[in-house]
């Protein structure tokens, strides 16, 4: 269930709404390095979002979608579901304007993005996920009692023009569009707002096995939720059922086919960049690069993949660090 909010001019996010992002991420914190790595043979590129301040690229949407709220939304506050790093990105965004947050979180998100959350002064609202609670029902009702404005994860324009802004500096940093991006994909966001960003570079979704709605969607022309049932996956950030109308409009004509990793191949990937980067990666944030690894996309040196987070429990990360798969 995605609720659209009003936006003067129109729903639907642009590639002027994605510079307009940019600029103001530029003044807020500074661009995320974009490392050179070798991967069979081939240097591409590592965009390195999991050092955000928040350890997450959402800080990017988050910060684009609550500095263009009326006063009189900033009064009233704001809403987000999330498993951890949205939520982090809008309650950080949420402190530093001032502005109020309650964020619709499962019960079973890793530690350390629930704490981390509670720190920065949003109130959680805790659902059953396993339950099969409806969280977008939960946050709507929030915003009914409360007056409040939802930030949706990535069914909202802003949001996918804040997610954006990290195109626009890849480019800037490459020194050219790159020819491809390999993009850590949930609902959709970040895709979204990569393939606006950068119009002449292929867009390749990679989601975990099992929770694979995008490259479902891709293939049949029209938004197809996951199956009964799907698998457990270590990558809570980008464990989503569904994508939405307003990502599914950008990406249906603009992304490759998706591609799906296995949580043995996330390792892997985590292992990587710690090896050879010297960074933590959560497991949602290394399905991208877990792709390239995998042989899944193809590469040239022209090629970029997102590290999309880095919050992850320690012990959840030593295991990762000490597994033989």
């Amino acid at each position: 269930m995605f609720r659209e909010s009003p936006r003067e001019g129109g729903w639907e996010p642009t590639r002027e709404g994605v510079l307009r992002a940019a600029v103001k991420v530029a003044a807020l914190v500074p661009a995320t390095p974009l490392l050179p790595i070798e991967v069979g043979g081939v240097r591409i590129h590592a965009k390195c979002d999991n050092l955000q301040p928040i350890g997450a690229f959402k800080i990017r949407g988050a910060w684009h979608r609550l500095t263009d709220l009326s006063p009189a939304e900033r009064a009233a506050g704001v809403v987000a579901v999330s498993s951890g790093n949205h939520a982090q990105g809008v309650a950080w965004a949420a402190r530093k304007l001032g502005v109020a947050a309650a964020i619709v979180m499962p019960a079973d998100a890793p530690r350390v993005k629930l704490e981390a959350t509670r720190a920065l002064g949003a109130e959680v609202v805790l659902y059953d996920r396993a339950g099969g609670e409806d969280r977008e029902l939960i946050a709507n009702a929030l915003c009914d009692e409360r007056g409040r404005t939802l930030v949706h994860a990535y069914a909202d324009p802003w949001v996918i023009e804040g997610q954006g802004s990290m195109g626009i500096e890849i480019a800037a940093q490459l020194g050219r569009e790159p020819s491809r991006i390999v993009v850590c994909c949930g609902g959709g966001g970040l895709a979204a707002g990569l393939a606006l960003a950068c119009p002449g570079a292929a867009i390749y979704p990679v989601e975990p096995d099992g929770w694979d709605d995008i490259a479902l969607s891709l293939a049949a022309g029209e938004i197809v939720r996951v199956g009964p049932n799907p698998p457990r996956t270590a990558c809570d950030a980008i464990q989503t059922p569904s994508t939405a109308p307003i990502n599914f409009a950008v990406l249906k004509d603009r992304a490759e086919p998706g591609v799906t990793v296995s949580d043995a191949e996330v390792r892997a990937a985590q292992r990587f960049a710690f090896s050879k980067l010297h960074v933590v990666v959560e497991p949602g944030g290394a399905a991208a690069l877990a792709a390239a690894l995998a042989g899944k996309v193809p590469l040239d040196e022209h090629t970029v993949v997102t590290l999309t987070g880095g919050n992850t429990d320690a012990d959840a990360f030593a295991q990762v660090l000490t597994s033989v798969d």
